[in-house]
């Protein structure tokens, strides 16, 4: 962000006479760009004066590449002042006047581009409670990057390129499109106008009122105005798209824009937006207050959807559906993504909150929204089957000492950016999914309506959702939501419960969970936990609530195992010290489905992390593990292999071949028989069929030999039949994986990818071109995705990421960074999702001293200004150095433990 953009070195003119004490305090005067003091020395404005309404005209020019505009804005002025101190980047402002009672008069105009700021000097005061308004004639270039209002292009079927503009606004890029107060708390109404040629249509937040004709056969569309709302909401696209359309049983108009040769994917996506805003509205208890919700799918897109209001915005892979060729996953993820950005219209559009450090407010939300809504309107998704994996990819980053709280002081456009991440979406959707079951869903539900309609139009921070959820329902019962609440939203981490069963009376205690080698580090933490259990001798799910270091609770009679944090619906692990871990491994051995599959799938996770940090020996867990090969429900499935796997991607990184191939062996042995019962085919429930795809794939990748013959054999047809036989769609990925091992399999893939309208179509075979052992086709697919003609930069952090999961492709992806990485963060941005995916991607997996040091150097020669403070470098020493903790103390015991379990297999063990 800005310290990519205009860092300008001012050299500070001083009058005579002026005394500098010491450098410091000489860096810290804002000076304007013109030599002149900047009037303001803080990143965020001041309050006072805001905004009230914005009448925005803007004009991009296709063919150039640039925008000219005029803004118009009401103040409301809350002191008297001089000087209006607002936001603008990387444009040229002109013709700067103030609109006054008494007349128009010019302003000053003061430039400070390290804080993208602008002052507007006035020579007469501006009073308080008076109303003005200035208005800026403004011209920049479309960006080039994926953010502001920036320029994007897509290659129709015959080879033609054709333009488009939109908008990506947040979390600060607004000010890059027009003169703003560009932050959360400064909510203002919006009058949009539009010119464009009359062969591109334009679409903004509101509807289109009229067009009108202009000069030079230009055409001027004016939306009508907008509610109350924030900056980084605004949006507004000038593109060839057509659309479909659909209205609500509540009345709202939905449409679905799209390219024109995509538009018949579009069926999918307008329906489940019509069923999931009928959902909102009724559920929320609060008409949607727009006259429409349009859906569009911009071919040029970074993250993977936003919720400006009245038009979010997507990547095409995720709202275009193709009945015939989109995989079950791609439904569950489409529906997903229009849950979660409509869901957004009320958390974060209409209540928001009032700076970045709250943003789990808005992300938290709609990622539990998604799972809320999905159960009720789409029941056959199944979609409780996957927040589990949520959690426990938010307590990956969690268990790190460079982890920060759910709600965190943040300053700058890098730290606002870096907010963007698994603790403020996934541990912000865990820490409310607790709070729900801890309160039941009808309070919870009570709670967060009286939340919304108390601060809709406002700003919010967390008490004032506590303070909606403790309203007295609980009569005398003193049920403090915000001194339990607080804990998990103000200190970073999250706790492991120690368990010890004696006869009847089980012993609690709790600390942080943290891989570290220096326990100072986890003292003084302390949580409100929900706890929640059952036992051997009852299904009854028991409550109660720790809010002490220790405690004791006592049990009406003895029993053969305890199981905490039921369902995991808790955000914490769970330790079962003494003999509770034989107890648990004995229960799975002989009667696994006593306890749900969420449940194993947690004591899977935590087992395996509990080796990590030493409170566990490694061979407890992997007896565990050999209860899998009976195992079929997915999250358990998924989360042996997410546990399993990881140890032999270690090795692949050091000269390790024999015990590397030992326990890929044990691991194709564990779920062979689940492998081999795979059909080939497309049958069974949402969960059935994303498992599919993802063990015919792991066989694939691991050569087991009957999965590899069948793909060939698919493969070979599907190649002879040019593309045309239809595969079904949940085996494709393991098809087209075994095709890309070869140069000319490789290549028939590319040609298919390249000619592709069907985006799942397309992601999955750039997917399986990663896969492949040909290293120059893995240099070159990273080399076209950064050039961004053939294949989309903005799959760039994808293609990075899974070459560095390739064993052949490593090292490869590391020197790919590191040789790009000016380029990569203009690109993607400081502090971005995208930056730090690709960064943690190539990293993670290295468990040498060596490498960590080669790592090391080459992220200490950046500057701040090139990303040296960014949370994913510290994230990426510290898992570089578990790992290699790791590696010293397991693997002697790995070794002896898989030579013991060789012999005789996993089957006839159990």
């Amino acid at each position: 962000m800005f310290p990519l953009l205009l860092v300008l070195v001012v050299s500070i003119p001083l009058s005579s006479g002026a005394q500098i004490p010491n450098q410091d305090q000489a860096k810290d005067l804002p000076v304007a760009t013109n030599g002149e003091p900047f009037p303001w020395d803080r990143m965020r404005l001041p309050i006072t004066i805001s905004p009230l309404h914005y009448d925005l005209t803007i004009h991009p020019n296709l063919t150039t590449l640039d925008f000219t505009g005029v803004v118009r804005i009401s103040l409301d002025v809350q002191e008297d002042t001089s000087t209006v101190v607002l936001h603008a980047k990387q444009m040229h402002i002109s013709n700067v006047v103030l609109l006054a009672p008494e007349g128009i008069r010019p302003l000053r105009v003061l430039e400070y581009p390290r804080f993208h700021q602008l002052a507007l000097l006035s020579d007469s005061v501006l009073t308080k409670g008076r109303k003005y308004e200035v208005q800026l004639e403004f011209a920049a270039n479309l960006s080039d990057s994926f953010h502001g209002f920036y320029k994007g292009s897509y290659r129709t079927s015959s080879g033609e390129v054709r333009a488009i503009a939109s908008t990506q606004f947040e979390a600060t890029f607004a000010r890059g499109a027009f003169p703003c107060f560009d932050e959360p708390a400064f909510k203002a109404n919006f009058t949009i106008r539009i010119i464009r040629e009359p062969r591109h249509i334009a679409i903004s937040n509101m509807p289109k009122v009229k067009t009108v004709e202009l000069p030079g056969g230009l055409l001027e569309d004016h939306f009508d105005t907008t509610v109350k709302m924030s900056t980084y909401l605004v949006a507004y696209i000038v593109s060839d798209f057509l659309s479909v359309s659909k209205t609500t049983n509540h009345g709202v108009k939905i449409s679905v824009y799209a390219v024109p040769e995509k538009i018949d994917q579009t069926a999918f996506a307008l329906d489940a937006a019509v069923k999931l805003l009928d959902f909102y509205d009724d559920y929320f208890d609060i008409p949607y207050p727009l006259p429409k919700q349009d859906l569009a799918a911009i071919p040029d897109f970074q993250s993977g959807a936003m919720e400006n209001w009245g038009l979010t915005t997507y990547r095409e892979t995720g709202l275009l559906f193709d009945p015939d060729r989109s995989s079950a996953s791609d439904k569950l993820g489409i529906t997903k993504v229009i849950a979660h950005e409509l869901a957004h219209q009320w958390f974060g559009n209409l209540v928001t909150m009032e700076w970045w450090n709250d943003l789990w407010l808005n992300e938290g939300f709609a990622k539990f929204m998604e799972f809320i809504s999905l159960d009720i309107t789409y029941p056959e998704l199944h979609v409780d089957d996957f927040f589990l994996g949520k959690c426990f990819e938010a307590m990956e980053v969690d268990s790190l000492t460079s982890s920060h709280p759910v709600s965190t002081p943040v300053e700058n456009p890098t730290q606002i950016q870096e907010m963007f991440d698994d603790v403020s979406y996934d541990k912000g959707a865990c820490i409310l999914n607790m709070l729900r079951d801890f309160l039941g869903p009808e309070a919870f539900e009570i709670g967060i309506i009286r939340y919304l309609k108390r601060y809709s139009y406002q700003n919010t921070v967390n008490s004032h959702l506590w303070e909606s959820l403790t309203d007295k329902w609980y009569s005398d019962d003193e049920l403090d939501v915000r001194a339990i609440m607080d804990t998990w939203t103000l200190q970073e981490g999250f706790p492991l419960v120690t368990v010890e069963v004696k006869g009847r009376e089980i012993r609690l205690s709790q600390e942080r969970f943290l891989r570290t080698d220096n326990p100072s580090l986890t003292e003084g933490f302390l949580w409100q936990i929900p706890l929640t259990y059952m036992t051997s001798a009852s299904n009854t799910v028991h409550r109660f609530l720790l809010k002490t270091k220790t405690d004791v609770l006592y049990l009406p009679e003895d029993v053969d195992w305890v199981k905490f944090n039921v369902n995991m619906s808790g955000y914490y692990m769970v330790h079962y010290a003494g003999e509770g871990w034989n107890s648990i491994i004995k229960l799975l051995q002989y009667n696994h489905t006593a306890i749900s599959g969420n449940d194993r799938a947690s004591l899977i996770q935590n087992v395996f992390q509990l080796v990590s940090v030493g409170k566990v020996r490694l061979d407890t867990a992997l007896e565990l593990s050999l209860y899998l090969s009976k195992e079929t429900e997915i999250m358990a499935v998924t989360q042996g292999f997410g546990e399993l796997v990881p140890l032999y991607k270690l090795m692949e990184k050091r000269d390790m071949t024999v015990l590397e191939n030992q326990m890929k062996g044990y691991i194709v042995d564990l779920f062979r028989n689940l492998i081999d019962r795979q059909e080939w085919s497309d049958s069974g429930s949402v969960s059935e069929r994303v498992l599919r795809s993802y063990l015919l794939l792991f066989a694939c990748v691991r050569n087991h030999p009957p999965c590899v013959a069948k793909a060939t054999q698919l493969f070979n047809q599907w190649k002879d039949s040019d593309g045309t036989m239809s595969l079904p769609v949940d085996i494709t990925m393991a098809v087209f994986v075994i095709g890309a091992r070869s140069p000319e399999g490789w290549d028939f893939l590319f040609e298919k990818y390249r000619t592709s309208l069907q985006m799942s179509v397309k992601s999955r075979i750039k997917s399986a071109m990663t896969v492949t052992y040909l290293q120059d086709k893995l240099k070159w697919m990273m080399e076209q995705s950064l050039h961004g003609e053939v294949m989309k930069t903005q799959d760039l952090p994808d293609v990075v990421f899974s070459v560095g999961r390739n064993p052949h492709g490593y090292k490869l992806a590391w020197d790919f960074l590191r040789a790009n990485w000016h380029t990569l963060i203009k690109k993607f941005d400081l502090g971005s999702h995208s930056v730090s995916y690709m960064v943690i991607g190539v990293t993670n997996q290295y468990s040498t001293r060596e490498m960590l040091q080669e790592i090391r150097s080459f992220f200490d020669s950046l500057t701040e200004e090139t990303g040296s403070k960014m949370r994913c470098i510290q994230q990426t020493y510290e898992t570089i150095e578990d790992n290699i903790r790791w590696m010293d103390t397991n693997l002697p015991l790995l070794q002896a433990w898989l030579n013991k379990h060789q012999l005789r297999g996993p089957h006839e063990d159990l």
